[in-house]
């Protein structure tokens, strides 16, 4: 079984670059960290940052976050099994624009400068730091995160994404069912099984996008088409007919129908806060309704026991003034 296990991580799961495709310079502590390979485009409006952020395995893994001032989401990035940040960042400048978006992505374990070994629980460590991280640091909502994975990220993506409730979105970009089935055509989930996806993707209670190329020689599409099927909220998918596995992006309805998927998911999540908006006005109201029939009732209650006792005094008669009491004397001796 240990064999079975090891021959999937070895053919399957984990190739980062060797050497890695970028250096890291400059002090973590002091937030001056850079990467020498990487830049901006001279026109681009984003800005970006480099940071170091310690999983609970003890790792340094390596995250960049580009900030698109127009953003309206944030879009977290779990890449392949065979790239590392350096070679990413391209990529990640490009979906930040066109998409609206700030995005964070970030390098596993044993990848490109971060420290560790590559092993399905450490990359679950390692989604896990970075979304706190999006969290704490960049002040990101868990309503306005969209997991984005591709091919062995599609692993730590459902594994956040089934534990999330309030996620905007998850797309799953070349995603595998699970590690032995890319290697054999197996029914049945075992427990040396990676990256379980299968038994994970209905747990996700936001929108799911599944992208996959029909001549993908790597992952077959019927693992993207059971992922589709087996997701509680579904999108369109976009199979992209001849596309394979590394090539997606370079298809024009790539970014066409990503663009649309995350302004569909933008807007329902516009519409969801402005019904939750009208609902606290509705119940604000009812409450200041509410606090002045109490206070009402209370003052018609206090003013019933000080302006109307129970035993009613009888109004003294008016005292008649001495002629007038002479008067009557008179009148009733003349009678």
């Amino acid at each position: 079984m240990g064999g079975i296990t090891s021959s999937i991580a070895a053919r399957f799961a984990f190739f980062p670059p060797t050497p890695p495709s970028y250096r890291l310079t400059g002090d973590a502590d002091a937030g001056t960290l850079s990467i020498p390979e990487i830049s901006l485009p001279p026109s681009s409006p984003a800005d970006y940052h480099v940071l170091r952020v310690r999983t609970r395995k003890g790792h340094d893994v390596v995250a960049v976050y580009v900030r698109n001032p127009k953003a309206t989401a944030t879009l977290l990035y779990s890449h392949g099994n065979a790239a590392d940040l350096g070679q990413m960042f391209p990529l990640f400048v490009e979906l930040s624009a066109r998409l609206r978006v700030n995005l964070m992505g970030y390098d596993y374990s044993g990848y490109g400068q971060s420290t560790g070994k590559p092993t399905e629980y450490h990359t679950y460590a390692d989604i896990d730091a970075v979304y706190e991280c999006l969290k704490e640091k960049y002040g990101a909502a868990d309503e306005d995160i969209i997991l984005y994975g591709q091919s062995v990220g599609s692993g730590p993506t459902l594994d956040l994404a089934s534990r999330v409730p309030n996620l905007r979105a998850v797309v799953l970009h070349s995603a595998i069912l699970s590690g032995l089935r890319v290697l054999y055509p197996v029914k049945h989930t075992y427990w040396f099984d990676i990256y379980k996806n299968i038994d994970k993707v209905g747990l996700v209670n936001c929108p799911v996008l599944v992208i996959h190329g029909t001549s993908d020689e790597v992952v077959d599409c019927s693992h993207g088409k059971q992922l589709w099927d087996l997701s509680k909220e579904k999108y369109e998918p976009l199979w992209l007919k001849g596309g394979g596995h590394c090539n997606l992006e370079l298809y024009p309805e790539y970014i066409k129908h990503l663009k649309k998927f995350v302004s569909t998911v933008n807007k329902r999540m516009a519409e969801k806060r402005s019904l939750k908006g009208d609902d606290d006005k509705t119940k604000q109201s009812d409450t200041k309704s509410s606090e002045k029939e109490e206070a009402d009732i209370s003052r018609k209650s206090l003013d019933s026991r000080i302006g109307n006792p129970k035993k009613t005094e009888q109004p003294e008669k008016p005292r008649m003034s001495t002629d007038q009491l002479d008067n009557k004397k008179r009148k009733c001796l003349g009678w």
